[in-house]
C-alpha cells in the first residue's frame, strides 16, 4: 500500500463506545490528524478530548440528519460504528433498537452522499449473519450468511433484527446512489475497555466468569480482540480493492469450548462447564475470517484477548478479584 503523507479526514460515529474509542486510537496511531468523533448528545467524551486538536467531538444523534451532516462534512471517509446495544431487554425494541440502527445508517449514508465521501465502512455484526437456521449444518459460516429476521422476531431477539435490517438498508442505499460501502462483521469483541461503562460483548465474558450458564446460542461464532477489529476497519478503508462483507473473528468454535479455555486460564473463577454442543451443528473453522487474513490482518490469540479483558474488568471494578483457595 502506498504511503500517504497526508491522511484523509475521517468521521467515526459512536466514537466513545467500545469499538469506536479503539478505532479512534488506532487512527491516531496510524497518523490520521483530522478525526471527527461523533457521539450521542450528553454522553461522555472524556477519552476523546484527551487527544488534543486531532480529534474534534461532534454531538450528533444519528436520527438527526442535519447533526450527522455537520459531523461528516469535510471528511473523505466515514466509519459508521454507532448502533444501540443494551445489556437489558428493550421495552420498545422498534424505538430503542431497530429505528436508530436502520434510520441512523441511512442518515449517515445520506450525509456521505451529500458531502462526497470516498468510502463508508459500516460496523455490522455477526448478528447480521446468525442465527440462520437454513444454513447447511456442519458447513462453516461465512460472510454470505444472513440472519433470519422472522426467526429472531418470533423469539424476541431484537438486536440481530436491528443489525440485519440496518445492513440490508445500507446495501440498498449504496446500490441506488453509487456509494462505496464496505461492511465488517465482528464476533464477540473483547479487550481493554477505554470507555467508562461496561459494553455488551465484554459482559459475556464477565458473566461467564461469574458462573452464568447462558449458552449464547443465538449470538455466538467466536471471539476477536477489539484491537484487531479497529485495525480491520482501517484496512478496509485503506484497501482500494476491498468490497462487500467481511467476517471478523479469530476462528469459529462452540461457546462451550470457549468456556473451557477461559476456565483453564482462570481456574479461580466459577466458570460453568457446558456438556454437549452449545451451538448445535456449528462447524469449527480456524480461518473463518479468510478475506481479512488475505488482506494481511493477523489476529491476536484468544488467550491474550481474554487476559486483556479480565485485567481491564478488574481495574475498572466490574470484576471482583477472587482469592486463591487456601
Amino acid at each position: 500500500m502506498a504511503a500517504h503523507n497526508q491522511k484523509e479526514a475521517v468521521c467515526v460515529t459512536g466514537a466513545n463506545g467500545f469499538i469506536g474509542s479503539w478505532l479512534v486510537r488506532t487512527l491516531l496511531e496510524s497518523g490520521y490528524t483530522s478525526i471527527h468523533a461523533s457521539i450521542f448528545p450528553g454522553s461522555d467524551p472524556s477519552y476523546l478530548l484527551a487527544n488534543g486538536s486531532r480529534v474534534v467531538v461532534y454531538e450528533a444523534d444519528v436520527l438527526d440528519l442535519e447533526a450527522v451532516c455537520k459531523a461528516v462534512e469535510g471528511c473523505q471517509g466515514v466509519f459508521h460504528v454507532a448502533s444501540p446495544c443494551t445489556l437489558e431487554d428493550p421495552k420498545d425494541p422498534q424505538k430503542e433498537l431497530v429505528l436508530p440502527a436502520v434510520q441512523g445508517t441511512l442518515n449517515v449514508l445520506e450525509a456521505a452522499k451529500r458531502h462526497g465521501v470516498r468510502r463508508v465502512v459500516i460496523t455490522s455484526s455477526i448478528s447480521a449473519l446468525v442465527p440462520n437456521p437454513s444454513w447447511p449444518p456442519h458447513k462453516p459460516f461465512d460472510d454470505s450468511s444472513w440472519t433470519d429476521v422472522h426467526y429472531c422476531q418470533s423469539r424476541q431477539k431484537w438486536y440481530p433484527v436491528s443489525k440485519t435490517l440496518a445492513e440490508k438498508a445500507a446495501w440498498e442505499f449504496a446500490e441506488k446512489h453509487g456509494i462505496d460501502v464496505v461492511a465488517i462483521h465482528p464476533a464477540t469483541c473483547l479487550g481493554p475497555l477505554l470507555q467508562p461503562g461496561l459494553n455488551a460483548s465484554c459482559a459475556v465474558l464477565l458473566q461467564l466468569l461469574e458462573g452464568s450458564q447462558d449458552t449464547q446460542e443465538y449470538h455466538w461464532l467466536g471471539v476477536v480482540h477489539v484491537r484487531d477489529v479497529a485495525k480491520a476497519h482501517l484496512l478496509l478503508f485503506e484497501t482500494a480493492s476491498a468490497s462487500g462483507r467481511y467476517l471478523c473473528t479469530n476462528g469459529i468454535y462452540q461457546f462451550g469450548d470457549f468456556a473451557e479455555r477461559v476456565s483453564r486460564l482462570f481456574p479461580e473463577f466459577p466458570v460453568h462447564r457446558f456438556a454437549g454442543e452449545t451451538q448445535p451443528g456449528l462447524a469449527t473453522c480456524k480461518d473463518a475470517a479468510k478475506r481479512l487474513i488475505d488482506l494481511g490482518l493477523v489476529f491476536t490469540p484468544l488467550e491474550d484477548a481474554v487476559q486483556d479483558t479480565v485485567e481491564s474488568l478488574k481495574a475498572k471494578g466490574f470484576l471482583c478479584q477472587k482469592m486463591p483457595q487456601s
